[in-house]
């Protein structure tokens, strides 16, 4: 797949336009899938090897992919191990990793994507770069809380990069940070985000990246963000085994439906008594607190959003108010002793209980009395 067509700041008159190998991971995605593909072929200033990462569709997505002229690599189940295969088969020296529900809405988009690496390279070659998003939605509501979901993207701070932004690096740092980790089969994009980040820097692509808000719409916006809360958490601290026993944390589009959290905080009260004790459970949320701790910044840029209206876009004073005054003080043990302590409270006790009384049947059939 190619496209072609001047680019800003682009190869010199007579120079072959850049190579780029745009790497899909896809399970049952026949649906989404043609429209990307065709996003991809109106790009323009640049050459697209298409390569789709698949691992074990049978909706068709091969067709798809064949039929669009891309190439189809089959992998074993998991968007880590199907991008790490599919890269495996990339000639380009730059590699884009997207998902499949992207949308590319400028046919300039991905050159001035690679021009823009290519300056911010020129000074460290160990670089990469993202996406701002737009979420694409069908259903109306939670419009602030998608306004901040956008805007957060745009930032480059720990945790707030995953995949769904598109991954723009050079193959050789591909392979220097040792590709995708295929251990679990979520997750992945946000462990090679903090490699890239402690091994190199990160930077804020140009233009606008579309996605589907389709998990958010089908598991529920506020359930689908609070699980991702706990498992960031759980990951953050090293509590793999939280993920080894809760195998349908992340499922696959296509197995999704309204999202229950309460058999998440069983699982949590169970590890609790069996497996951490009262020791355990006082390390466990100290460390949570210290998380929870770092990431304070992040209720400040809300309110920063929320007041954007007012204010204008990128305005950001509240956050400036933590970076420079609130961040310092809060960084010491006594403050991740007392927020670990509230994290318990409000997850063990609040929200523990809220969901296990409002998920059991006869709760649930009085809503559906109700409606």
């Amino acid at each position: 797949m190619t496209g072609s067509g001047p680019v800003s700041d682009g190869p010199a008159v007579g120079l072959a336009p850049p190579r780029l190998a745009v790497i899909i991971p896809a399970l049952d995605e026949a649906e989404v899938l043609p429209a990307l593909l065709a996003d991809l072929k109106r790009q323009q200033g640049l050459t697209l090897e298409v390569i789709v990462g698949d691992g074990g569709s049978t909706d068709g997505t091969r067709e798809v992919v064949q039929a669009a002229g891309a190439r189809f690599v089959a992998a074993r189940r998991g968007r880590g191990a199907q991008m790490n295969a599919a890269a495996t088969t990339a000639g380009g020296e730059l590699l884009l990793f997207l998902h499949a529900d992207s949308r590319l809405p400028d046919p300039q988009l991905l050159a001035d994507a690679v021009a823009a690496l290519g300056r911010a390279a020129a000074a460290n070659p160990r670089v990469a770069g993202h996406f701002r998003l737009r979420f694409l939605r069908r259903a109306a509501g939670g419009d602030l809380v998608y306004r901040y979901l956008e805007a957060k993207t745009a930032l480059n701070r720990v945790n707030t990069t995953n995949g769904d932004q598109g991954m723009l690096l050079s193959r050789e740092f591909f392979r220097e940070l040792g590709g995708f980790d295929e251990g679990l089969p979520f997750l992945e994009d946000q462990r090679l985000a903090e490699r890239i980040r402690r091994r190199g820097a990160w930077i804020t692509l140009p233009g606008e990246l579309w996605t589907s808000a389709r998990r958010f719409e089908t598991e529920g916006l506020h359930r689908r963000y609070l699980l991702m809360g706990i498992m960031m958490g759980m990951h953050s601290i090293g509590m793999e085994a939280f993920f080894d026993r809760a195998p349908g944390v992340y499922r696959a589009q296509r197995e999704t439906g309204r999202l229950r959290l309460s058999p998440f905080f069983a699982l949590l009260w169970s590890m609790l008594r069996r497996d951490w004790g009262w020791a355990g459970t006082v390390r466990v949320f100290y460390r949570l607190g210290r998380y929870i701790r770092q990431n304070a910044w992040q209720p400040f840029f809300f309110g920063d959003v929320w007041l954007q209206p007012i204010r204008g876009a990128d305005r950001f004073p509240l956050l400036a108010l933590h970076d420079r005054f609130i961040a310092p003080i809060l960084a010491c043990r006594p403050v991740d002793a007392v927020v670990g302590l509230g994290c318990f409270v409000w997850y063990m006790g609040v929200l523990s209980l809220w969901f296990r009384l409002t998920e059991t049947s006869i709760f649930s059939l009085l809503r559906k009395d109700r409606k």
